[in-house]
């Protein structure tokens, strides 16, 4: 068990040629024997465990778990997203990756954790004598379920990782082996966890938190069955077991979910949950504010000043919206900035703007970035990790894959086209299975983009060699995807010098 002190600072005392320094006096500790007695302590370490998908690095920087770390990894080793500042980001956007990358570490880092906090309070709450079966029951589920979205990040990023469970935490306390090289375990073992896990915490968890006996509020944003049988259905997806998400995807489709009316509503920065949030990341200026605003906010802008634009969209993707879906909209594309240039995309071959503009290397979204939200250094914003919009457009590929062209795959496509006024698409006798899942994958780009689901998008149709490789030799860089290997990122290099069974051959080196 960690110990987590709460002490005054260290000082310095005496002349300047002493060194001696204060003991700390320690005012709280956690221990074996003061922790996990109350179901307040049960609380409070479930909801640590949240914490963790927006909980900063600790490196004098707040890189969030998705909207830092996993936006990087997934997002930006694709055709869409783009980070011009240089450094291993800027390797990551290039997709040149190597084992030594800091982003690699961080996520790695991050993921497991996810997975440990959520392990040892597995271990303990089951132990407790001063809650009820019941309780046990609802925090069982949601740790269940947090440790499951880990694996599956984990495992989509690195494939087989080493599995942790609340039996390692057992044994760390009967006999304490930190450094052990563990061996990893293949994916499909995994899965089976990761599985167990999430039957579990949809048969326990509640469709949503109002009149809990458990929560004395409408606790949104905790892990609800919808959450669970979403993730297990996002499982299925990536595992190609298509008649399993049609299953899942209808029970979905009957817990009350539906699309909010507008895309740019549902990500206003006020808005915290709607019919379509199936589980997020929340936060609040005030309470536990992020700082996502920063990273996606645009430079020099007269709305939202002073941002950085480390992640922005590729001119290359944004250039394939159609002019009147709402969703090309959701850009800092064109205007004049608090320098007086005028910021905008360069005009088909040019490359030196004249005098009075500057083009930008890339365009920052609005997305995470809302004009009329915080104006403080830190933010509210909500990062979404599973939203209905994903359910529906999954089962329309799911009846792709299984049926070919289909009424309701097109029918469930268009649903969602409808909310950004996009294009409609036509009858299912105009497309081939093979067309109509690269529409499906299109659609997926323009609605989920800095959602942390392109490169999994792209690797489970097959395209994530064809779709990237085309992306870089034609904004002139180097096509350096090879699906064969790049499948799975290189472990990080730390973990490799500290675990041999931790091996990068056959991955980047």
């Amino acid at each position: 068990m960690k110990y987590a002190y709460i002490a005054l600072t260290t000082l310095l005392l005496g002349a300047s040629s002493c060194k001696k320094l204060v003991e700390p006096k320690v005012y709280s500790y956690l221990t074996d024997a003061n922790a996990f007695l109350t179901l307040s302590d049960a609380k409070a370490a479930v909801n640590g465990v949240y914490s963790r998908l927006k909980q900063p690095s600790g490196r004098s920087d707040a890189w969030m778990y998705y909207a830092g770390f996993q936006v990087t990894i997934s997002d930006l080793t694709t055709d869409i997203g783009h980070a011009s500042s240089g450094g291993d980001v800027g390797l990551m956007s290039d997709c040149q990756w190597a084992p030594a990358n800091t982003y690699l570490a961080f996520a790695w880092q991050h993921q497991y954790k996810l997975v440990s906090d959520a392990n040892i309070s597995l271990y303990y709450i089951p132990r407790m004598t001063a809650i009820t079966d019941a309780q046990k029951a609802q925090f069982t589920a949601e740790l269940r379920f947090l440790r499951a979205l880990g694996y599956v990040d984990l495992t989509d990023a690195f494939g087989p990782v080493i599995v942790v469970t609340e039996e390692t935490v057992a044994k760390n306390i009967a006999q304490p082996d930190y450094e052990a090289a563990l061996p990893t375990t293949p994916v499909a073992e995994i899965n089976k966890m990761i599985i167990s896990d999430l039957e579990f915490a949809a048969a326990h968890l509640p469709v949503n938190y109002l009149n809990n006996s458990i929560y004395s509020s409408n606790d949104i944003g905790r892990a609800t069955k919808g959450a669970a049988l979403s993730l297990l259905c996002k499982l299925y997806m990536r595992e190609h077991e298509w008649q399993k998400v049609l299953d899942l995807t209808t029970q979905i489709m009957t817990l009350g979910y539906g699309l909010y009316p507008t895309y740019a509503g549902l990500f206003a920065e006020k808005n915290k949950w709607c019919q379509e949030s199936i589980f997020s990341a929340l936060a609040d200026p005030l309470v536990d504010a992020v700082e996502i605003l920063n990273h996606f906010g645009p430079i020099n802008n007269p709305q939202v000043t002073d941002r950085w634009q480390y992640f922005a969209l590729t001119w290359y993707f944004w250039n394939t919206f159609g002019a009147n879906d709402d969703r090309k909209k959701m850009f800092y594309s064109d205007y004049v900035g608090t320098d007086g240039l005028h910021y905008m995309q360069a005009p088909p071959g040019q490359t030196n703007p004249p005098e009075g503009y500057y083009y930008m290397p890339d365009v920052a979204t609005t997305k995470f970035a809302d004009p009329n939200g915080s104006t403080t250094y830190y933010d509210g914003h909500v990062f979404p990790i599973l939203r209905y919009a994903d359910i529906l457009l999954c089962r329309a590929e799911a009846l792709n894959e299984l049926n070919g062209p289909n009424g309701e795959s097109i029918a469930l496509i268009n649903q969602v086209k409808a909310r950004s006024h996009a294009t409609n698409l036509g009858a299912a006798g105009t497309f081939t299975k093979e067309s109509l899942r690269d529409a499906i994958l299109q659609e997926r780009g323009w609605e989920f983009f800095f959602e942390c689901k392109r490169r999994q998008d792209l690797i489970r149709m097959g395209k994530y060699e064809s779709v990237v490789n085309k992306y870089l030799t034609a904004v002139g860089k180097t096509a350096t995807i090879n699906l064969a290997r790049d499948k799975y990122f290189s472990y990080p290099q730390a973990q490799t010098d500290l675990n041999k069974n931790l091996s990068n051959n056959g991955r980047r080196q």
